[in-house]
């Protein structure tokens, strides 16, 4: 796969008015678009086949559901690639030649399927090492953009869900029959024979509904007994996850975290396909071979650090970098480990992610009211729009889920997880590794993932390895402190 220069994303004020208002220039609305945003009504104009955006020739020949694209992924993809990045986007297509992924997303970049390192040319102790592509997320199938299935893992794990049939409509509904109907995250559907609120806008942003119209679902995920037709399988497990997102969730967090306000459902709702992965069924059995997650797995558990008494709440509040446990509750949240808050309330969820915010401090206001945004400046930015909440664990009710250690669709780490862990050490004598790293260990395989330092940068969301200790550990230690 080729692809685009990788940078960090222009945000102009337009995008600051675009924030206050996503909903004012979406295309899905929260429900079904217009339908010949995604399908072309009878495949012809002139007698000749429908071109299409994605492919480097013109298709020929009728899609499947008459789409505009070869497959469901690759017709998202005509809205959703872009070689600029940024917004919507969640692929960089093409990709440049300095294999730069230009989105930094909550659910990543799917260029980063598309980059392996290079067979034998860095070592992981002492031995070849190599990190395909395909390891790094979901491999969704979208002929036109060169995105074909994972060869290795055939079936979903846990599940029976098949590598073939993968593709964005297996996870997001696109005419979204699912809503969300009251102020207390509270899903309906609408069905034969009964009348339900209609959708009137986007629910991934903070909207709430109202007495006559309902907001759409996080993400357009499928609800309940969604049958994904191309696949021919049904959902039946969970209701979508209650989120919000802040509406500048496509930005580098070499600054400040960015924070989706994740409520509950989400392990839940990933259990759909992968069912025997946190299913509470199996994990009843199996509590030592299965991590925990989901609405279960409350961060308030008891644990010790060097014998205190604690809990992993209070050692996620504590955790700042490998051997520095001084952080505070106040300051302590990182977009690297996210967690559930545990309630499905929009309102709160709203409260807590919101357009800057993070983990580090946010800079001092600069000129002419600017407010930094990595190495940008967004101008006259509303006051009311606030800082994203910083404060860890608190509550109680807060859990684990997969998103805390995974991301959804594509990262630059195996396993789809948000910090690379084939080798003990995030951080080498205080510099990202990588292939030109300044040192010979920070060369190894086994951390850089055979990636130059500026692509783990980018893996690592834009962020300073000076934000971490000199030898940082995994950071699976933010909840365990085991280094």
């Amino acid at each position: 796969m080729k692809s685009l220069k990788f940078g960090t994303i222009l945000v102009a004020f337009a995008m600051a008015t675009f924030a206050f208002a996503p909903e004012a220039f979406a295309f899905h609305d929260g429900g079904v678009a217009y339908c010949d945003g995604c399908h072309t009504m009878h495949n012809s104009s002139g007698g000749k086949a429908v071109a299409i955006k994605g492919a480097s020739t013109q298709f020929q020949g009728v899609a499947d559901f008459l789409l505009q694209g070869s497959d469901p992924s690759s017709t998202c993809l005509n809205c959703h690639a872009s070689a600029t990045g940024g917004g919507y986007h969640i692929m960089t297509y093409p990709l440049a030649l300095t294999g730069f992924p230009a989105n930094t997303t909550p659910g990543g970049d799917f260029a980063w399927l598309g980059i392996a390192s290079a067979p034998g040319t860095t070592t992981s102790y002492g031995a070849p090492f190599n990190s395909k592509g395909e390891r790094h997320g979901h491999n969704v199938v979208a002929k036109d953009y060169g995105m074909i299935a994972d060869a290795t893992l055939l079936t979903a794990p846990g599940g029976t869900y098949t590598a073939a049939t993968l593709s964005c409509v297996s996870c997001h509904d696109p005419h979204s029959r699912a809503r969300v109907v009251d102020a207390n995250g509270t899903i309906a559907y609408n069905k034969l024979g009964a009348k339900t609120l209609p959708i009137a806008g986007s629910g991934s942003y903070g909207a709430t509904a109202t007495a006559t119209e309902a907001v759409g679902v996080y993400r357009l995920l499928g609800g309940k007994n969604y049958v994904n037709e191309g696949a021919g399988y049904t959902f039946d497990q969970a209701d979508p996850p209650v989120a919000v997102a802040p509406s500048n969730f496509n930005r580098t967090e070499a600054v400040t975290d960015m924070r989706v306000a994740y409520g509950a459902g989400m392990s839940e709702w990933c259990s759909n396909c992968h069912t025997a992965l946190h299913n509470p069924n199996v994990m009843a059995a199996n509590t030592k071979l299965i991590h925990p997650s989901g609405a279960g797995a409350k961060l308030a558990t008891s644990a010790t650090v060097w014998g205190a008494p604690t809990t992993e709440a209070g050692i996620y509040n504590a955790y700042k970098a490998s051997g520095d446990l001084t952080n505070t509750v106040a300051t302590s949240y990182t977009s690297l480990v996210p967690y559930e808050e545990g309630t499905t309330v929009i309102a709160t969820l709203a409260g807590d992610a919101s357009m800057i915010g993070g983990s580090a401090a946010v800079p001092a206001v600069g000129p002419a009211g600017c407010v930094p945004n990595g190495t940008t400046c967004i101008a006259a930015i509303p006051a009311v729009l606030g800082l994203a909440k910083t404060t860890g664990p608190s509550t109680g009710t807060e859990n684990v889920m997969c998103l805390t250690c995974h991301r959804a669709h594509a990262g630059g780490f195996d396993s789809a997880t948000r910090w690379q862990n084939r080798g003990e050490f995030l951080t080498i004598a205080g510099a990202w590794p990588g292939s030109d790293a300044p040192t010979l260990e920070g060369k190894g395989g086994q951390y850089s993932n055979g990636y130059t330092q500026a692509q783990y940068t980018a893996a690592m969301g834009g962020r300073s390895a000076t934000n971490y200790a000199t030898f940082q550990r995994s950071l699976c230690n933010k909840c365990h402190a085991k280094d």
